[in-house]
């Protein structure tokens, strides 16, 4: 296993110290970015959805749960069909809502699964994060997903809604811990794109992923 190079502590401090430089850089770019971001112009978007929830039925206007800003998870998970592995390691990494409600903000999700199953599956996974079924196509065609999973952000003023932002693919996986976490290991995320010093640990992307109750027993 190619494990990294030995050194001294002053060689270790000197080289540690130039890669923190780095990641400061980095913060201040990103901050930069979501300062950008904040300033993206927004569109104008039908409060007139509806959607099943676990009390009935609901308009997009309901999902905002009387906070002025919205987070909407397109979760893939079709009709009688499973629920997408990726999507499922995404929600476990939420933590608890009350600090994104303390911001005014609500988060919910998405799928075209009916109640039941949804109902079953958050059971099953331990979630309380409210989980809705778009009644038609038309929500989901509106936000350019009918299966594949994707981030909106909306923001209202009133009975308005608007769209301020929307993500998918690696957007949406920047967004977890997990990876976060794996990011600082000298392994990575042991997948085969990374730029990976050689004899270190690396398999296909995403077949590692699995459902939190579905890993082998380790350690």
């Amino acid at each position: 296993m190619g494990l990294p190079e030995i050194v001294t502590q002053e060689e270790w401090q000197r080289a540690h110290e130039g890669l923190l430089a780095k990641e400061k850089e980095a913060t201040r770019a990103r901050d930069a970015l979501a300062a950008e971001r904040r300033r993206q112009p927004m569109m104008e978007f039908s409060a007139d959805y509806t959607f099943d929830g676990h009390d009935g039925v609901v308009t997009l206007l309901d999902l905002f749960q009387g906070r002025p800003q919205l987070l909407v998870y397109h979760f893939w998970f079709p009709p009688d069909g499973e629920p997408c592995t990726g999507c499922s390691m995404f929600i476990d990494q939420i933590g608890h809502q009350a600090h994104i409600n303390a911001r005014d903000t609500s988060l919910a999700l998405v799928s075209r699964a009916p109640q039941p199953q949804i109902e079953a599956y958050k059971r099953r996974m331990g979630w309380s994060i409210p989980w809705y079924t778009p009644i038609g196509e038309d929500f989901q065609q509106a936000c350019g997903t009918t299966e594949f999973f994707a981030l909106d952000v909306f923001v209202r003023d009133g009975e308005r809604v608007f769209l301020t932002y929307a993500t998918t693919g690696r957007g949406v996986e920047a967004l977890g811990s997990v990876w976060t976490f794996l990011d600082l290991t000298p392994f990575g995320r042991q997948e085969e794109w990374e730029e990976t010093p050689s004899g270190r640990p690396q398999t296909p992307p995403y077949e590692w992923w699995r459902k939190h109750d579905e890993y082998e027993p380790s350690g």
